[in-house]
């Protein structure tokens, strides 16, 4: 498995800004999506006002990435601090699932372990130490 391990920034409301900002200091190639590229979905429309800023970017360079986005995430408000997390990605639901499970042990769970566009299994966590990480199962 590559990637294994990746670092997450996000941002509030300037991720693109900072992508190519790092893009042109640290070299790599970047690529953006922003939340209105992402396929409709009904249960969870994408406001006039997101739509314009990073879902997910990822700056690539000599095997190693960094993800970015723009905050999002109604029920708990962005701060320095809160601006960084941890995906971890793996190849099987099964074991996709054992580790979100045994990370949210004494931990809230921020995003219930789901399917979404970009992956079968996707969840988010902040564990009992306040470390908040992301759960990718990836696509096969």
């Amino acid at each position: 498995m590559s990637n294994w391990l990746m670092p997450y920034l996000t941002f509030n409301g300037n991720c693109e800004e900072a992508v190519r900002f790092y893009e042109k200091v640290l070299g790599g190639e970047a690529t953006i999506m922003h939340f209105g590229d992402a396929p409709p979905n009904p249960a969870f429309p994408v406001p006039e006002n997101l739509k314009n800023l990073v879902l997910h970017a990822e700056l690539r360079k000599d095997g190693h990435v960094i993800n970015f986005s723009d905050w999002c995430t109604p029920n708990a408000p962005y701060s320095n601090g809160n601006n960084i997390s941890f995906a971890l990605q793996f190849d099987t639901k099964e074991e996709t699932k054992a580790i979100f499970d045994a990370l949210s042990v004494g931990g809230t769970i921020e995003m219930d372990l789901q399917e979404t566009f970009f992956s079968p299994l996707y969840g988010k966590i902040t564990d009992k130490f306040g470390i908040m990480w992301q759960i990718v199962c990836n696509k096969a």
